[in-house]
């Protein structure tokens, strides 16, 4: 059969989720193509010929693009089985069925799509609602090597830009997926339910090394959190590193985590680890507790701390606006970056990021955000919710404009913090209020980062 697997967006990285489920399918004698919306165009022709046609959904971002996409693949081949897979799917299933799409596949991914894959070739038919393929599969999979054949070459993609102003071209893979833990406004928990898989070790290596094969310099560990399992992300960073001494690399871990495998972030600079990106959410403790975050403001200053002392960048990240926030509690947010020496930290897109609750989400459960949001918005596949304070809603419209016009203009972060405070200060009746200067030994130095900062 004829599959063909469209990925719509993921955030400036070759997707993962094409060459994963590809290489398993075309084991099981499909013939597959791949096509990636962000950098190529919808290939007609690829569309007529397909028997499956596959939309990867990894996060809200891309859903929405997929929506219309599928819009148009039905237009061009209205016989061509449509499936949706990834964390998103299983989320929004019963809207995506009513967009026609037949097959929804959430959670392990690759076997439901092998079992699909050999059922339409019997030419089995299923009614909608009853795809005998689980909606969210959680077994444990052995993994095959990842197939990037047919993908845009990486150096298409976006790339990390060192403090001395080089540029490294990034490949991406994950070493594990779901997570442990219960983060209440996190899209995993709906689908992994504190449940996390692990991508066997040789599998990681393999997949790497073929990247650095085709040029990649950095990789991206795309993990919920590369320290759910310790032991096998240390043993990955030590083999990675004694294969390849030059390259870096950057993960995602959380604050408790941190804070916990402290002893392990020296390991984490001494393997080439460039930045750790970490989900700090929000500086006040009450917001952390609705969120259950599982750290305080405390913990987040004292890892901090820790890795300044390995020499180990921190990149926090944050839900800025929310229904809990204040101006005053806006302002302190900005103010502690700045006294904290993070302001080259933060990318600009964390001081406009406003609160996400998807279907399913676990904030639902919660009396102070059942009280607040109104209907499901299928345009906006999120439930909508207004700030009781308008001040507020519209200072985080005026700081998503502020930050979107800044950074294409090519504003450097520390030039959009400022104007993201000054815009502020009217709001708290003092205009003239000057942003905190940067403490002493802590110099205004340029970090690594990769050039598409968006984590929605």
């Amino acid at each position: 059969m004829n599959v063909l697997l469209i990925s719509t967006y993921e955030m400036g990285r070759q997707p993962f989720g094409l060459a994963s489920p590809a290489a398993w399918l075309r084991q099981a004698g499909a013939d597959v193509e791949t096509l990636d919306l962000s950098q190529q165009p919808l290939d007609k022709r690829a569309v007529a010929r397909a028997d499956i046609v596959g939309f990867y959904l990894p996060m809200h971002t891309a859903t929405r693009i997929a929506t219309r996409a599928i819009e148009r693949v039905r237009g061009l081949n209205p016989g061509a089985h449509l499936c949706c897979y990834g964390l998103y799917a299983p989320m929004n299933a019963g809207f995506l069925r009513g967009l026609g799409v037949k097959t929804i596949l959430g959670g392990e991914f690759e076997q439901p799509m092998v079992r699909m894959l050999q059922r339409l070739s019997t030419g089995a038919s299923t009614a909608d609602a009853d795809q005998p393929e689980p909606l969210v599969s959680l077994a444990i999979q052995k993994f095959i090597v990842p197939d990037r054949e047919g993908l845009p070459h990486l150096e298409k993609y976006a790339s990390l830009t060192m403090p001395d102003g080089t540029s490294r071209t990034v490949g991406y893979t994950e070493a594990s997926r779901g997570c442990k833990h219960r983060c209440r406004h996190c899209p995993i928990v709906p689908v992994y339910s504190a449940h996390f898989r692990i991508v066997q070790p040789d599998i990681v290596l393999e997949d790497i090394s073929r990247q650095v094969r085709a040029g990649a310099q950095h990789i991206t560990f795309g993990d919920p959190d590369f320290f759910n399992g310790i032991r096998h992300a240390a043993s990955l960073v030590i083999a990675l590193h004694e294969m390849f001494p030059s390259l870096t690399y950057d993960v995602t871990i959380k604050v408790e985590h941190l804070l916990e495998h402290s002893r392990y972030m020296g390991l984490l600079k001494e393997t080439g680890c460039a930045f750790v990106t970490t989900a700090v959410e929000s500086l006040d403790d009450r917001v952390l507790q609705f969120f259950d975050k599982g750290h305080t403001r405390d913990d987040f200053i004292r890892v901090l701390s820790a890795a300044r002392k390995v020499d180990l960048v921190l990149v926090p990240t944050f839900v800025a606006f929310h229904p809990w926030i204040t101006l005053d509690g806006y302002q302190d947010l900005l103010e502690t970056i700045a006294v904290l020496g993070l302001v080259e930290n933060v990318a600009p897109v964390q001081l406009a990021i406003r609160l996400l609750i998807p279907a399913g989400s676990y904030l639902l459960d919660l009396p102070e955000v059942s009280e607040i949001i109104g209907p499901f918005d299928e345009t906006a596949l999120s439930y909508a919710w207004a700030h009781p304070d308008p001040r507020v809603d519209a200072l985080q419209r005026d700081v998503e404009s502020l930050v979107e016009s800044a950074s294409r203009s090519g504003a450097d972060r520390r030039t959009i913090f400022e104007m993201v405070w000054r815009r502020v200060q009217p709001d708290l009746g003092d205009p003239g209020r000057e942003l905190p200067a940067v403490p002493p030994g802590r110099p205004r130095s340029t970090i690594p980062y990769l050039e598409e900062p968006w984590y929605c």
